[in-house]
């Protein structure tokens, strides 16, 4: 089994995590929970409130029934992971809390979309990801995670009280698709899901840190590799986040001086067409290029086709700080991130995500209960088996959360997407449509539905008018099979066109 403290933590401060809430901090502050250094302990550091420890920890606790370690009495800890994802494993390090700590954690995580207020998160649906479980003296518990869920949150609870030097919460990172869409990726950062695989020296410092989005601030935040004393050079193997087209390199020595590399190139490989260890399968993005101490060098590449991987070589040794490929997620790479982070939201997520491209409980349910879906076509086939099983109650719920077609007010953004034929018509036929649609509802007791994608407005308003002429059992057989198609239309937008 591989070493999960391998793997991003997804906790880490410079990814974006934070320690969001914590029901007591006396002693010492939760945020130092995320500190990346290694716990230290100076035996002369207090304050008024007591002994200063490097970690987070509680005040004791005096609850009767203290020692029964119930749910009731234990302290606890939020926090927002950097970049979600799906979690591999967590450490809980009591590093020099020898008397003072916890007799025993648990870990719990959420899935919480935006930023929700720690009011928010404490009403969210809580998974156990880590059972509650004895804890040591000055120890580095690991806990291996085997939930295949993605989460945003974990939260940290110690029975009864005490204190805790560190958290670390390693894991794969999975980004949402629909915040990555419309703006410039960096398709390597690990923010995208991007690792670093393999290097040929990591003597003083992790190739990952190459793939951090924060500014880097000294030479151990970046890559760097010990004195060459012989043949050939240093080189670092990544995966993308998904596959893409590279246009943009950042090759970023800052904070190197003496030891930054001579040279560098940069080449990729589609490993979904191609075996990735056939040297033939290797395209170069950035030839062979001079480097300079202590620079952010912003270099064009030459998109020879969509890439899963790159390798990054150095002549002949020394460090880097960053490396950014800038460019876009090809359909394939989209629609597998799409699939894969669909197929990972925990039940209660993929329900509500999946009411959004249909409204009918029992069908977003079903979808929801049907996962994974290998394929989109899996997907929009899926859509369409569980809407056939649908009654006519389910099908009104469906058509009662779309709007009128040519309302205006505020619509969403999908709604004025897939009405884009009514943007901007002459208002005679907006007040026609607004007439036929009144008459519509009267006549058959719902909305009137069409798959408007593609269509004028004065092509609706000649289909709501010629379907006025139907009797109630045809109309909603036509409703239905037009919101079949805006259902599968917004299914495979949701995991990409």
């Amino acid at each position: 089994m591989t070493d999960f403290t391998r793997l991003v933590d997804l906790a880490d401060r410079r990814l974006g995590g934070g320690v969001v809430a914590a029901n007591d901090e006396f002693f010492a502050e939760k945020e130092n929970l995320l500190r990346r250094s290694t716990p230290v302990f100076d035996p002369y550091s207090f304050t008024s409130r007591g002994k200063l420890m490097d970690g987070w920890e509680t005040r004791r606790r005096r609850d009767p029934d203290h020692d029964a370690g119930g749910a009731a009495t234990r302290d606890w800890a939020i926090v927002r992971l950097g970049t979600p994802g799906i979690v591999r494993g967590v450490v809980v390090d009591t590093a020099h809390f020898l008397g003072n700590y916890p007799q025993a954690g648990s870990v719990e995580a959420c899935a919480a979309d935006g930023y929700p207020s720690p009011d928010e998160l404490a009403s969210a649906l809580w998974h156990k990801i880590v059972p509650q479980s004895p804890l040591q003296a000055g120890t580095e518990h690991r806990f291996a995670v085997s939930d295949e869920h993605r989460w945003t949150h974990v939260r940290l609870s110690i029975y009864p009280d005490g204190g805790v030097a560190r958290l670390r919460v390693h894991g794969e990172v999975l980004p949402d698709p629909r915040l990555l869409d419309g703006r410039p990726l960096d398709l390597v950062s690990i923010e995208a899901g991007g690792v670093a695989i393999d290097c040929s020296d990591r003597f003083y410092s992790d190739p990952a840190n190459l793939l951090l989005p924060s500014t880097p601030s000294t030479m151990a935040d970046g890559w760097e590799t010990r004195r060459r004393r012989g043949a050939g050079n240093d080189w670092a193997l990544l995966r993308l986040g998904s596959r893409g087209l590279v246009r943009q390199v950042v090759v970023d020595t800052t904070h190197f001086l003496g030891n930054a590399p001579g040279q560098c190139r940069i080449t990729g490989c589609d490993a979904t067409t191609h075996p990735a260890d056939d040297p033939a399968s290797w395209v170069e993005i950035l030839p062979r290029t001079s480097l300079q101490p202590d620079t952010v060098h912003r270099l064009g590449a030459d998109p020879a086709g969509p890439v899963t991987h790159a390798r990054i070589d150095i002549y002949p040794d020394g460090g880097l700080a960053r490396l950014r490929l800038f460019g876009d997620l090809d359909p394939v790479g989209r629609q597998s991130l799409g699939l894969a982070w669909l197929n990972a939201l925990p039940a209660e997520r993929a329900q509500e995500v999946l009411l959004g491209c249909n409204a009918a409980p029992v069908w977003a349910g079903a979808m929801t209960a049907g996962r994974p879906y290998p394929s989109r076509a899996d997907l929009i086939e899926a859509g369409g088996r569980v809407a056939d099983g649908l009654d006519r109650d389910d099908w009104l719920v469906a058509f009662d959360a779309h709007p009128r077609i040519g309302a205006r007010g505020r619509l969403s953004l999908r709604s004025r997407q897939e009405q884009a034929g009514v943007g901007s018509v002459p208002a005679e036929v907006l007040a026609a449509l607004d007439e036929g649609n009144r008459e519509y509802e009267e006549r058959f007791g719902h909305v009137f539905l069409v798959c408007a994608s593609g269509l004028s407005a004065e092509q609706m308003l000649a289909a709501l008018q010629q379907r006025l002429s139907h009797d109630a059992e045809t109309e909603l057989a036509i409703a239905t099979a037009e919101h079949r198609k805006i259902t599968a239309l917004r299914l495979a937008s949701l995991v990409g066109e």
